[in-house]
């Protein structure tokens, strides 16, 4: 059963399980088989799940041909996001050599056409500025984006990672019409101010790291070693002391997973998607057996009961409280 969301903007119902397409750039992440990932887009799409989100930095480009690719004819019946502002320069074997933020109004139209070339469609339907740009002041950003959209280019606008300051500053200057942030039982800092504004100004919501970058699935113990080539080896949460703390958390989603016939990965998934404020959680997908699993957190609900208790222990451990 998919669940359903909606975005004014767009005259389609999203599915609540967004498909998150950064593996299929095919670094950060560790081994990616490039025919597996393609197939979990396939896959997905049989599910019924429709939204679907990218970047332009992920591989450098190559999250979105190959989410085209994977998506054929359907890549106009469903809703893609897609980001800038996190430029790049490559050396002669097309790696990457340096990223840096760049959302200027020049950049913003190269990157939309770019986008645009890349995805095989003639509008995006849902542009996100992916991180704020110190360089950049946020109203020529948001000009050179309402053009686009005036041009046919782009449909809906989003924000992706600002905070709550810079967010408010942005609707000083256009109608926004989605924001992304991660959140999850180990990080949750949007969830009171944040999550309430949005609600106020009637903005979709679409978060990531659902599953804290896989490691509230459980399948991970201390201590935890990543390939050079996953950045999961950089992130806090993996980490040492971190780590200890989040895996309580990894054992009561364990436990109550035996209670709903359900895995802590779908018990995760579905503590996000049972917050009111939540529109659309998106994971990162790399094969068909992982999405379909991910599936299993639709189509019912944790008791008010469990829900309440995972929140708890979450806080208790977040603040350092036993």
């Amino acid at each position: 059963m998919v669940e359903c969301a909606s975005l004014p903007s767009l005259d389609v119902p999203l599915s609540r399980l967004g498909f998150g397409a950064e593996p299929l750039g095919g670094t950060d992440w560790g081994h990616v088989d490039e025919s597996t990932a393609i197939a979990a887009v396939g896959h997905a799409l049989d599910l019924g799940i429709n939204f679907f989100d990218t970047a332009d930095v992920y591989g450098l480009g190559r999250s979105e041909r190959l989410l085209s690719q994977a998506l054929g004819s359907r890549r106009h019946d469903v809703v893609i996001a897609t980001k800038f502002g996190v430029n790049w320069t490559a050396d002669a074997g097309g790696r990457r050599a340096k990223t840096f933020l760049d959302s200027s109004p020049k950049h913003v139209f190269e990157a939309v056409d770019a986008s645009l070339r890349r995805l095989r469609i003639d509008s995006i339907p849902l542009y996100f500025v992916h991180w704020p740009d110190p360089g950049t002041p946020i109203a020529e950003t948001l000009d050179a984006l309402t053009r686009c959209r005036e041009q046919g280019k782009i449909k809906a606008v989003g924000l992706s990672n600002f905070s709550l300051g810079q967010f408010r500053e942005a609707t000083q200057y256009m109608k926004i019409d989605a924001v992304q942030a991660p959140y999850n039982l180990v990080d949750r800092h949007i969830e009171t101010e944040f999550l309430a504004c949005c609600r106020e100004l009637h903005i979709c919501v679409i978060t990531y790291g659902s599953l804290a970058q896989g490691l509230l699935t459980g399948k991970y113990s201390a201590p935890v070693e990543f390939e050079p080539n996953d950045r999961r080896h950089r992130l806090t949460h993996f980490q040492s002391e971190n780590l200890q703390k989040n895996l309580k958390i990894v054992e009561r989603l364990k436990r109550i997973s035996t209670q709903y016939g359900k895995t802590p990965a779908q018990i995760a998934i579905r503590w996000v998607l049972d917050n009111s404020k939540v529109d659309i959680a998106l994971t990162g997908v790399k094969s068909p057996s992982q999405i379909e699993h991910n599936f299993g957190a639709l189509g019912w609900q944790l008791t008010p009961s469990d829900y309440r208790q995972l929140s708890m222990e979450s806080d208790k451990l977040q603040r350092g409280l036993t």
